[in-house]
């Protein structure tokens, strides 16, 4: 029998927007007029950057490290308040959650650092749902949700692998990766492209994985 469910948030849980807006119109917004740029050539600029850095180092996902990059003072918290309202929720996540809640440990692994990490489940109200939270890159240094990040958070959590039910949208390192090391995965593909026994197409799917494997009831 499962004794935690592990989700993935951004794409999962939550419209990855918000992300967008701060690392695509955000920054590029503050470089240009630091630099009295156009929009379009400042955002050239920063894109390119980011790609010299690129998504294998840790830098990527760091936005305290891209303000001091660009020189752009401390305002990141003030950024990224300011497209808050860009943070939504899909549909199908709060009455998954309101029916796994009570009845499962749930946890939130997430490759987002703990700065989008907290203000993204503050806004959302989601917190509330979760027992524990990793962030792959703040807490273990991690670019990528690895088989070692997997294997960390069933020691911390004082599980085995086959003891986790993951949930993401990323088909390696929310499927794969985890399922590789026993972890009951599924992958969550919203475009619906997909079909088999572990891709979900909605969360709502979700529960038709559970009834009765996991001794989940079919109401709440």
């Amino acid at each position: 029998m499962a004794k935690i469910i592990s989700f993935d948030m951004d794409g999962t849980l939550i419209d990855p927007d918000f992300t967008n807006w701060v690392w695509g119109y955000g920054i590029p917004t503050l470089y240009a007029e630091k630099k009295g740029l156009p929009f379009e050539t400042a955002k050239s600029v920063v894109e390119e950057e980011y790609r010299k850095v690129g998504p294998d180092a840790i830098e990527w996902y760091d936005i305290k490290y891209w303000f001091q990059f660009f020189q752009l003072g401390k305002g990141w918290k003030a950024l990224m308040q300011q497209f808050v309202d860009k943070i939504s929720v899909y549909t199908d996540v709060t009455p998954i959650l309101d029916r796994l809640k009570g009845r499962f440990p749930l946890v939130l692994t997430s490759n987002a650092t703990r700065e989008f990490i907290d203000i993204e489940l503050q806004a959302t109200g989601l917190r509330t749902y979760f027992d524990r939270i990793f962030s792959a890159t703040s807490d273990f240094g991690e670019v990528k949700k690895t088989a070692d990040f997997y294997r960390r958070i069933c020691q911390i959590l004082g599980a085995i692998p086959e003891d986790v039910v993951h949930v993401g949208d990323h088909r390696n390192y929310d499927y794969l990766v985890p399922q590789a090391l026993g972890i009951d995965a599924y992958y969550l593909d919203r475009s619906a492209q997909q079909g088999g026994d572990f891709i979900l197409w909605n969360l709502k799917d979700l529960d038709e994985k559970l009834l009765g494997k996991y001794q989940i009831s079919s109401t709440k």
